[in-house]
């Protein structure tokens, strides 16, 4: 199967259409319609914005394997978006210092051990 193969047995799966898909991803609806048509594949920089839309992970978009699949290791990242609360989070945990860093990491530890009580 390939990469616009799993994109398209996504959108069916989720009732999207190819317009609507269009719209989310900002890819001009004629470019979507040629991966059909055309058995091609989106360019690699659209991978992480059709899997945001499709909410999927680049590893099932490119191969087909899902993180809990037998054909590969879990997945040991996330992809955030750089506008939501945790895109923010980690910009700023990028910006501070080393020092700063490891003082935010015993924070956060002190208060989820502080919730887990």
């Amino acid at each position: 199967m390939t990469i616009s193969d799993r994109i398209f047995e996504k959108l069916q799966e989720k009732g999207m259409t190819q317009k609507q898909f269009a719209a989310e991803t900002g890819i001009p609806e004629s470019t979507v319609s040629d991966w059909r048509k055309k058995s091609t594949n989106p360019a690699s920089d659209k991978i992480l914005i059709i899997c945001k839309v499709l909410n999927v992970t680049p590893e099932w978009l490119l191969s087909g394997i899902d993180a809990d699949g037998n054909r590969s290791k879990p997945i040991d990242y996330y992809i955030v978006d750089k506008n939501s609360d945790q895109g923010k989070l980690i910009e700023t945990y990028n910006n501070l210092s080393g020092r700063d860093k490891i003082y935010l990491l015993g924070y956060l530890e002190a208060f989820k051990n502080m919730q887990d009580k």
